[in-house]
């Protein structure tokens, strides 16, 4: 909920690192995308909008990072399909989506394609696709949550609502 601080949660990096979520966000306020993975066209052209808009969001002092349930090899694949300049991360078992109250059970159709895509972490979940804006301590300023796939928050909406934080 908006005003409320995030939970602290590990992240793998496509190098196989990991970092603390709080340690991360604490360098600079952060955008944070979740997203089904690059597997899913709806996802990977959201990320592209973003990347439209990354430079406003650095410049309004933002930093933008993407986390879906992807292994690292396949986020570093992604990366490089789409040119992106912000940092993707892992969260193959879904922990962060679920404490983040965004995790859903997946249609059984997914269940093959998300053990792949995962390296065989994620167990048959989703994270709807969302947007938290935060600020360097973790609270949180800002949240768009759509369980529609296929909507997402619009880069021309996102950098009104940055202007107006």
């Amino acid at each position: 909920m908006i005003g409320e601080n995030i939970p602290e949660a590990i992240l793998t990096a496509p190098d196989g690192t990991t970092h603390s979520l709080l340690s991360i966000i604490s360098e600079k306020p952060t955008i944070i995308l979740f997203y089904r993975g690059g597997w899913c066209p709806y996802c990977n052209k959201h990320l592209s909008d973003i990347v439209k808009v990354e430079n406003d969001i650095f410049e309004l002092g933002y930093q933008i990072i993407a986390i879906s349930p992807d292994s690292p090899e396949n986020l570093q694949q992604t990366t490089e399909k789409d040119t992106l300049n912000y940092s993707l991360y892992s969260d193959g078992n879904g922990t962060i989506a679920r404490e983040f109250g965004i995790a859903f059970k997946a249609p059984e159709k997914y269940s093959d394609k998300l053990a792949k895509s995962s390296n065989g972490l994620n167990t048959g979940f989703l994270p709807g696709s969302s947007v938290f804006v935060l600020d360097k301590s973790g609270k949180i300023l800002f949240e768009y949550i759509n369980p529609d796939y296929k909507t997402r928050l619009k880069s021309g909406l996102l950098i009104a609502v940055l202007k107006n934080l």
